[in-house]
């Protein structure tokens, strides 16, 4: 990488341009565009997921500050915010949906082999929704309540590396479950989940993909058991059981064996019951696989407090996932760059290094080394003695 760039433009490369230029030709993004590319669209609103900025005019007038420097950061033309609100309203929001998958892609083709506290070989997901709320005035077409507006996204997780692979953009009165019909199921992979997604005609198109899930069982679950297997109590074990749905309507939902695991979780002090089409796994592996499926929530909160996602530029439908799917691309190559890069900083970290450094001409593997920490116990020469003993 050439140390004479700026760190952004840095940071732009692992954006394949010619793959950027192929989503934009796939939804004729720059169609009559005077100037203003939808690559510009993306370095100023990337800018400004990495840089905290509250609106669009704190967005222009950011970059007008440093218009000397940004033709060397890759803008190539002038940033205006009523043209920034215009593009995020009119150009098609697949276009950053597009380019997200491939970024998500490469990263997951790097985490690869990232441990994820289980010792499992397969594929491991997490599913969940998160609600961002809005105003129901500037927001009518995502209804939630009688005065309320909300959009939910609902995220399916790869637990090595917390990449995202799937996001859905619907209103907050979509319920959780309907997302699965929406999934591509990948055969072999584990889907984790909580009860809210108990629905048995689909967990059972989840097992006839060859698919396997873990998720919660509901306190009246219908069931009849079949065998029971001894286990290990003082592991927090309680019951590994095969059942069958004995309910008149699930029995014929779900007509396969179940498999049920009971453990008590000693920290918080309530026991659980999993359900899972899994029969070979030990069943201490199946309770974490499932206690990792809190990295979705980690993953909700680090995104709403790190990212641009919770107050929007724009009030259309267009603009706000073209927002969410731009933050998605700006998550997904910091989590690039630090696998790239082998550095052992947090993504917190570097995204605030990278926030408070655009412009600066520094090589991106300097600027993201740890600082080696002066040894405490080596005396400052220079510096006077306050007591004598």
């Amino acid at each position: 990488m050439f140390t004479g760039q700026l760190i952004f433009a840095q940071l732009m490369e692992f954006v394949p341009r010619h793959e950027l230029i192929a989503c934009v030709r796939r939804y004729r993004g720059d169609y009559r565009s005077r100037g203003f590319t939808c690559r510009d669209q993306f370095l100023c609103m990337a800018f400004a997921q990495l840089t905290f900025r509250e609106s669009l005019r704190d967005i222009e007038t950011c970059l007008r500050s440093v218009r000397s420097k940004l033709y060397h950061a890759g803008f190539r033309s002038r940033v205006s915010r009523s043209t920034l609100g215009d593009a995020n309203r009119r150009r098609d929001w697949r276009i950053y949906f597009d380019l997200a998958q491939l970024l998500i892609t490469r990263a997951r083709q790097l985490y690869a082999g990232e441990p994820f506290g289980v010792d499992l070989d397969h594929v491991a997901y997490a599913l969940d929704a998160t609600t961002i709320d809005l105003c129901l005035a500037l927001f009518p077409w995502a209804p939630f309540r009688r005065h309320k507006a909300a959009i939910k996204l609902h995220t399916l997780l790869d637990l090595r590396g917390n990449i995202p692979t799937f996001i859905r953009v619907s209103s907050g009165k979509m319920h959780e479950v309907n997302v699965l019909d929406d999934l591509w199921i990948e055969p072999g992979a584990f889907y984790v989940m909580d009860k809210a997604y108990l629905d048995f005609a689909r967990l059972f198109r989840l097992h006839r993909h060859a698919a396997f899930f873990v998720i919660r069982a509901k306190s009246n679950l219908a069931y009849t058991r079949r065998e029971s297997r001894p286990v290990d109590k003082t592991t927090g074990l309680r019951s590994d059981q095969s059942i069958v749905l004995s309910g008149p309507l699930v029995s014929q939902k779900y007509p396969e064996p179940l498999r049920r695991i009971g453990y008590y979780d000693s920290e918080h002090q309530r026991k659980l019951v999993f359900l899972t089409n899994n029969f070979m796994l030990p069943p201490l592996v199946i309770a974490e696989l499932y206690r990792c499926r809190w990295q979705v929530e980690l993953f909700f909160k680090w995104i709403k407090q790190h990212l641009r996602i919770k107050a929007f530029y724009g009030t259309s439908e267009n603009a706000v996932k073209t927002q969410v799917w731009i933050a998605v691309c700006v998550y997904v190559l910091v989590a690039t760059l630090k696998k790239e890069l082998r550095s052992p900083l947090s993504l917190t970290e570097i995204l605030q290094i990278l926030s408070v450094n655009p412009f600066e001409k520094t090589p991106l593997i300097q600027l993201l080394s740890p600082t080696t920490p002066q040894n405490p116990d080596t005396p400052d020469r220079n510096q006077l003695r306050l007591f004598d003993f």
